[in-house]
């Protein structure tokens, strides 16, 4: 599990790809401290395992699933990421339970300053906007923010300096991608409240039911 605190940037330096899927090795000194090989560490929002690392990078694979979910597959040698370690039980929860588990990506339509903060304007499928409410929050390429507006196209998110300056998000533009991952507290009450509709569905009283109990 995240926070979605993003600790530093990475940078790729060697991509090794598959018929489906890749192998990244990223350089990121100061955040390797404390971790060692089959440690998790969020990657743009992904929750990747240390396959092998050294003092200045690590390698991990990343599997076809992953690619097709995430903007992943489309990083370049010489690009920067964001990086976080896993969340240790004492530590402060200052964002929000992020597990790395992409539901999909999503398109900035538009990046808008508006005094010391920036506005980012993204397009999402509506099976990503439809566990996204306003005030609730969100993971972008792991970072933890608050959802300030949305509707049945897209939402927006409002950037603060701080955030600016220690995540990748403003270093991109107009039609870049970016990983989303929904709070999960949404997916959960939604699975839950299906279950109690079909539990009712099957109990209705019907012939169907009748026959199925061996009434008629």
């Amino acid at each position: 599990m995240f926070t979605g605190l993003i600790e530093g940037e990475g940078t790729v330096k060697v991509i090794e790809k598959g018929e489906k899927s890749s192998r990244l090795t990223i350089e990121a000194s100061d955040i390797l401290t404390g971790l060692k090989i089959g440690d998790s560490i969020s990657t743009n929002g992904v929750c990747l395992t240390i396959s092998n690392m050294n003092n200045s990078r690590f390698t991990a694979d990343v599997m076809a699933e992953t690619i097709r979910r995430s903007n992943l597959g489309n990083l370049k040698i010489g690009e920067k990421v964001n990086l976080e370690r896993a969340l240790r039980l004492q530590d402060r929860l200052g964002g929000h339970i992020v597990s790395g588990h992409i539901d999909g990506i999503g398109e900035i339509l538009n990046l808008q300053k508006e005094d010391n903060a920036v506005w980012i304007t993204i397009k999402a499928d509506g099976d990503i906007l439809r566990y996204i409410v306003e005030k609730g929050s969100i993971a972008l390429d792991g970072v933890s923010l608050t959802v300030a507006y949305v509707d049945d196209k897209c939402f927006k998110v409002s950037i603060i300096p701080h955030t600016a300056k220690e995540t990748i998000l403003l270093k991109k533009i107009k039609g870049s991608m970016v990983n989303i991952e929904c709070d999960v507290l949404s997916k959960y009450v939604e699975k839950l409240l299906n279950l109690d509709a079909e539990k009712k569905e099957n109990k209705k009283m019907d012939l169907g039911f009748l026959k199925q109990n061996g009434f008629i």
